[in-house]
């Protein structure tokens, strides 16, 4: 049985008195894929953000790789082993694919060749790219760079914000084939996804997040076969 790489407790989050998380508590097991679907709105950005110290939260603990996170700097929380692809890329237009992908390691002191190399092979088409600028390329490929941005630190576990969001359905199934890819080759997943018939497909274990609490959790399968869910989230409706 494998141990929980980040454990989130009682986690509420605030905007200027409006409760945007509202006490929520899951976990991400270690070489999971775990997602977070729901409605815009919902709080599962805000969740994100808050793990890695972009929103301070209003209360509860979050707990990665048995360190309390809550209590350190954003200096501090890179180092632990976690990143974030943020929604909409936000990739270095003016600088090329090369050096944004070194921008990823910034906090690393050994050399980056054979990860860079890893990066190439995950995605050939970064490679047929190295010296492009960044903002010159298709949704797609900024996607993909962000990504390979974030595995540039050698992280333990990479959490994703609307990976799918403006893309193409093919680059879509694209994205999603990385993201199995790269949980197979040992990185931990923490996804919040809109697209929630994908997310359920490439999760183990997934949580529905309305108005800022988890209203529903299971394995993805679980989640994909559950009829509420179908109704709400996957377009379909119970057969008559």
């Amino acid at each position: 049985m494998s141990r929980n790489l980040l454990e989130v407790k009682d986690l509420s989050v605030s905007y200027g008195g409006i409760s945007a998380v509202k006490g929520i508590s899951f976990e991400v097991p270690e070489g999971e894929v775990v997602t977070l679907i729901g409605a815009n709105g919902a709080g599962k950005s805000s969740t994100l953000r808050s793990i890695v110290g972009l929103e301070k939260p209003a209360g509860g603990s979050i707990f990665f790789d048995g360190k309390e996170l809550t209590t350190m700097g954003t200096e501090q929380l890179v180092t632990q082993g976690i990143t974030l692809v943020p929604e909409g890329r936000r990739v270095f237009p003016n600088l090329s694919v090369l050096e944004n992908l070194k921008i990823g390691a910034y906090q690393r002191k050994d050399s980056l060749e054979e990860d860079i190399q890893w990066i190439y092979g995950l995605f050939p088409r970064l490679q047929e790219r190295s010296w492009q600028m960044a903002g010159t390329l298709s949704g797609g490929e900024q996607q993909m760079l962000a990504i390979g941005r974030a595995l540039m630190s050698r992280p333990k576990m990479i959490m994703m914000d609307e990976p799918s969001l403006g893309l193409a359905p093919i680059v879509v199934q694209g994205v999603f084939d990385i993201i199995k890819e790269i949980n197979k080759q040992g990185v931990t997943i923490l996804l919040v996804e809109q697209n929630a018939n994908m997310a359920l497909k490439a999760a183990h274990h997934a949580y529905v997040m309305e108005t800022g609490r988890i209203t529903m959790s299971g394995t993805g399968k679980e989640l994909a076969e559950n009829e509420q869910v179908k109704a709400a989230y996957l377009g379909k409706t119970k057969k008559k």
